[in-house]
């Protein structure tokens, strides 16, 4: 039992309340408790809306791709130099001029077949379910009856896996579909206001006291941002000669369309170099070219990159140690999968830029605030 104390109003010569020593909740108890339960609803709130912050995550690593672009265009440009829009549109024309030429290299009749696909999917998808497709292929491939029916069996009593896969697979590319859609979009924003974006959210989170902090913070994440992407750059360009040097030697039709794919496929993580691999062996495949020692030198290639190569350039580029970027990127793809892969470097880093700014004592300049960064804190400037 808790020990009672007795308060004593000295006018009245009474004791007038009996209160406990430790009153339940107290003030710090319930600040704690109301922390908690904020904490709380903002990890609920994050993980509700996590496909909307990915989006914008890839929005401003898009942004700090073409950046670099568009300071060069801004530069050289005779006319219009003070203003950033023009530029931000011949870089997205670029672009685009870019990716249609790389389409058309690859395959001419790319977009025909593409629509012709689409068109014929949901027939080929009633067949997959109803077990006809196994009769089809039975046919063209010289099965007998009985292996035929036995196909068509195994179909129909896995329809509904089948399906379920289907609409898994159906629901993930429509949403990759309108990020990749989206993203630019989104883009467009950060590049052409990133500079007072970033200015605004610096006076919303910061007081008068901390705002030359969390200036300074500002501008290291903006430093650490450009190294992030300037090694995503060179890893692309590395994979664009490798694999062009290695389908020249092996007479592969193509060449700089294909290693072009291969470089920009470079960006996306797992599911990039696997589709440059299997784009690469197939016209290989088609071109009766040399593709089976194409694939052996892509998964030789593929393992320098990953154990060796991309270690040692994101270390250098954000100053951590290539071991902690291999166990970094392990552990964001067992918990994210591809997004995490792709995030969890610039993620540690991060934190390690503000672990580095709150931890360590700064100069002080003249008028006693901490020195700040010479840089820009966003794309957008």
């Amino acid at each position: 039992m808790l020990p009672l104390s007795r308060s004593w109003n000295p006018q009245t010569n009474n004791v007038y309340r009996p209160v406990t020593s430790m009153d339940f909740p107290d003030r710090r108890t319930v600040n704690v408790l109301l922390t908690a339960l904020l904490f709380a609803v903002m990890l609920a709130i994050i993980y509700i809306a996590r496909t909307v912050i990915i989006i914008f995550a890839f929005s401003i690593l898009f942004a700090y791709l073409i950046d670099p672009i568009v300071r060069f265009l801004q530069r050289h440009s005779l006319f219009l130099r003070n203003l950033r829009g023009p530029h931000v549109a011949e870089a997205y024309l670029a672009l685009l001029i870019l990716i249609v030429l790389t389409v058309h290299g690859l395959a001419p009749q790319f977009i025909p077949r593409l629509g012709r696909l689409i068109r014929e999917s949901p027939a080929v998808m009633e067949d997959i379910y109803s077990g006809d497709i196994a009769v089809t292929m039975g046919h063209r491939n010289g099965w007998d009856e009985a292996q035929s029916l036995r196909a068509k069996s195994l179909l129909q009593q896995r329809r509904e896996n089948i399906r379920t896969l289907v609409e898994s697979v159906r629901q993930f590319l429509s949403v990759a579909f309108g990020g990749i859609l989206l993203i630019p979009i989104l883009s467009l924003f950060f590049l052409s206001d990133g500079e007072r974006l970033a200015n605004d959210v610096i006076h919303m989170v910061s007081t008068r006291e901390t705002h030359d902090t969390v200036r300074a913070l500002a501008a290291d994440l903006n430093d650490m941002l450009r190294h992030y992407i300037r090694a995503k750059v060179i890893l692309a360009v590395l994979s664009l000669l490798f694999c062009s040097v290695a389908m020249l030697f092996l007479g592969y039709p193509r060449v700089l369309a294909l290693g072009l794919m291969a470089g920009v496929l470079e960006f996306i993580p797992v599911a990039g170099w696997i589709t440059a691999l299997i784009t690469i062996i197939t016209v290989g495949l088609v071109a009766h070219s040399h593709w089976i020692w194409m694939a052996a030198l892509l998964g030789l290639w593929r393992m320098v990159m990953d154990y060796l190569i991309a270690p040692r350039v994101m270390g250098h580029e954000l100053e951590i140690h290539p071991l902690l970027a291999i166990f970094t990127v392990m552990v964001g793809g067992a918990v994210g999968g591809i997004v995490g892969i792709y995030l969890s470097v610039p993620l540690v880093a991060a934190l390690r830029v503000v672990w580095h700014r709150f931890s360590q004592p700064h100069p002080q300049n003249s008028a006693g605030l901490p020195a700040i960064a010479d840089s820009s804190v966003a794309p957008g400037k």
